[in-house]
């Protein structure tokens, strides 16, 4: 599979998600610079961790008006699969990709730690190698991640099972106590209501080889890959 990454000014997990994709599941991988108009050739776009533009005026309010991002719209739109984490999370929310917006951590603080996170929806291109209420072991690494959205919107992400990750405790409590954030719902990472477009808080980059200790996050990736070659198999309709 041909996998693009998409480089804004102040990315600075990018190389992770390569290196994961690249040198870890022998993906191949196009680093693509945020002046970029056209995503031909890519089975999957990610939107990695970072910080672009310095999240001057607000994270992701700038990353949104990139030229690539029109791009990532048109992609998204005909059924791409589009994974945002961190700072990606935040652009697809500025870019409208995803409702809601992220506000700063209620402890006003910069937040690097594990977290556990409970997965709700397995039967998203993202989630097919995990298990519905699996717990997965995840680092986060933000200061702008507490979820907010409006209560009409809130129930309709509830309603349509766009709500994939919530934070949780190791046995799969989702409680106040688990919450890093102040996340509203404990939300930790939602899907579009078509379900091929998902962004996340938590790094899955950073937990995806044995060598770090912790491969939960290779999960995301592996379910990414089998859901592209699921629909290579398909066969095309006439005319389609």
């Amino acid at each position: 599979m041909n996998i693009g990454v998409v480089v804004f000014p102040g990315s600075n997990c990018d190389h992770d998600c390569a290196h994961v994709l690249g040198d870890v599941l022998g993906q191949s991988v196009a680093m693509v610079w945020h002046k970029e108009t056209s995503l031909a050739g890519l089975d999957a776009v990610i939107l990695p961790g970072g910080f672009s533009y310095g999240d001057y005026l607000r994270t992701g309010a700038i990353a949104r008006f990139s030229p690539v991002m029109e791009a990532v719209k048109d992609f998204a739109k005909g059924g791409g699969l589009v994974l945002g984490i961190c700072n990606g999370f935040q652009i697809l929310l500025e870019a409208g990709l995803l409702p809601g917006a992220m506000l700063r951590n209620i402890s006003l603080h910069f937040i690097c730690k594990d977290v556990y996170v409970r997965v709700e929806n397995a039967a998203t291109p993202f989630t097919g190698r995990c298990e519905p209420g699996q717990v997965l072991k995840i680092p986060i690494a933000h200061a702008d991640g507490n979820y907010y959205t409006d209560p009409v919107t809130l129930a309709a992400l509830q309603a349509n099972a766009q709500i994939v990750f919530r934070y949780c405790t190791p046995d799969g409590r989702v409680t106040s106590e688990a919450n890093p954030n102040g996340s509203l719902d404990n939300i930790a990472g939602i899907c579009n209501p078509e379900g091929n477009v998902l962004g996340m808080m938590p790094h899955p980059e950073r937990c995806a080889e044995a060598a770090l200790g912790n491969e939960d996050g290779r999960l995301i990736f592996l379910s990414m890959l089998d859901a592209l070659k699921k629909a290579k198999m398909q066969p095309k309709m006439v005319g389609a």
